[in-house]
């Protein structure tokens, strides 16, 4: 006997054939039989855990309708907490809690929507998310990210500073008020990003991008309150850190308070305690610098009137040498020197003709002597053959020899007769 409300067994049996038959033009499946195998295929996938960020948590009629959103990708599903599965979960939830999840998709055919049906929900344990910070830290610092090397220096005197901060958020009113009391022309570049819950990693990581492709920008403040850990993961994660490190902008990190330490921390070029801190290290202060500058316009002053007076003093001393005071005496001196030098000479040169002279007559006597015209003088001859020879032997001129005779005042030709007999 049929159920009531059973539809016909040939209605049943025109079902079954239509839903195992191809669809085609002529042939089409009804939406409820697309629905059905839709919701067959699902319900075989049976339950699985899943880790996410909760990011809507409603509560109608006892039961709750949220959102569960992955913690890297841009992914998000729906799901429900029945009531009698929520009075059992230990502990409260709410939105932007980091939670796991024991689900089982689950097709509403009515409406066409899928959602996760939840049956266990564990907040993620702080100690687990240390451990994947730790994890994530160490593989960082192993690619060199951390290094105090690649810190890039911060501009003196930046002219444009930008700012990645919450919209209306007094990080974002203490960061401009403390800098611009400090210098009050500093120009600021605001881009305003989510500083927690699903939307931070994106949003911070696309204005890093943004403000590090402005040629104005000196440096990037990245500015949030105090929050607690969950709050602050955001800027844990991997994308931010590594979006920070590829910035050629110094980055100067102002996340939370001293005792807060994300990941940002360790990649950014500089760290500061609190958004006031990051204010303070970024921009230097009118009052110091002008009192400075005044300290070293005094140093310089100083300087230069003690040098200036030691030169006087030196010139002053100069001048009262002899050398300065009265320039005659050189002239006079020196005039003295150069008539005893010119006197000196001129002695020396008479003495040196002088003696020059004597040697000269000296040679000139021993030439003499020396000379054949003295033995002329003396009344002697010289007699020559033609060839110009001196006639040394008799029988050199035999006779006919034509024979040149030299005596004191001239010479005379004559002619040999030959050798004279020996007496």
């Amino acid at each position: 006997m049929a159920r009531p409300g059973a539809a016909p067994a040939g209605d049943i049996l025109e079902e079954t054939r239509v839903s195992d038959a191809t669809p085609t033009l002529e042939a089409p499946w009804p939406v409820a039989v697309l629905s059905q195998k839709i919701r067959g295929y699902i319900e075989r996938l049976g339950t699985a855990w899943v880790e996410g960020e909760i990011t809507q948590w409603g509560v109608s009629g006892g039961n709750v309708y949220g959102k569960l959103k992955d913690l890297g990708e841009d992914a998000t599903v729906s799901f429900t907490v029945w009531s009698s599965v929520r009075a059992k979960l230990d502990g409260d939830f709410k939105q932007g809690d980091r939670v796991i999840a024991l689900v089982k998709p689950n097709y509403w055919v009515k409406g066409g929507t899928l959602t996760m049906q939840v049956f266990e929900l564990r907040h993620v344990g702080l100690g687990d998310l240390l451990e994947r910070l730790e994890r994530l830290r160490k593989q960082l610092a192993s690619e060199g990210l951390f290094d105090p090397a690649r810190k890039k220096p911060l501009p003196f005197l930046p002219h444009c500073i930008g700012l990645i901060t919450g919209k209306d958020s007094d990080a974002e009113k203490d960061v401009i008020r403390n800098a611009q009391l400090r210098w009050p022309a500093v120009n600021f570049r605001v881009v305003h990003a989510a500083v927690q819950g699903d939307r931070t990693v994106g949003e911070v990581s696309a204005a890093i991008e943004r403000l590090d492709a402005d040629p104005e920008v000196d440096v990037i403040i990245i500015a949030r309150g105090g929050g607690d850990f969950q709050n602050l993961l955001g800027f844990s994660d991997e994308r931010v850190v590594r979006a920070a490190a590829a910035a050629r902008t110094p980055i100067v990190s102002a996340i939370g308070h001293e005792a807060d330490r994300p990941l940002l921390d360790d990649v950014a070029d500089l760290r500061a305690s609190t958004p006031t801190d990051a204010a303070k290290r970024v921009v230097p202060d009118v009052a110091e610098e002008l009192s400075r500058v005044q300290q070293a316009r005094a140093r310089i002053g100083s300087r230069l009137t003690g040098i200036l007076s030691a030169e006087i003093d030196r010139i002053a001393q100069l001048r009262s040498r002899p050398v300065l005071a009265d320039s005659a005496w050189i002239i006079e001196s020196r005039s003295q020197d150069l008539t005893r030098y010119v006197a000196r000479g001129a002695e020396l040169v008479e003495r040196s003709i002088e003696r020059a002279g004597n040697q000269t007559a000296e040679l000139r006597a021993q030439l003499r002597a020396l000379s054949p015209q003295a033995t002329l003088d003396r009344g002697y001859a010289i007699a020559q053959l033609p060839d110009g020879n001196v006639l040394r032997a008799a029988d050199q001129a035999p006779a006919g020899t034509a024979l040149r005779i030299t005596v004191a005042d001239g010479s005379i030709t004559a002619e040999s007769t030959g050798p004279a007999a020996k007496r």
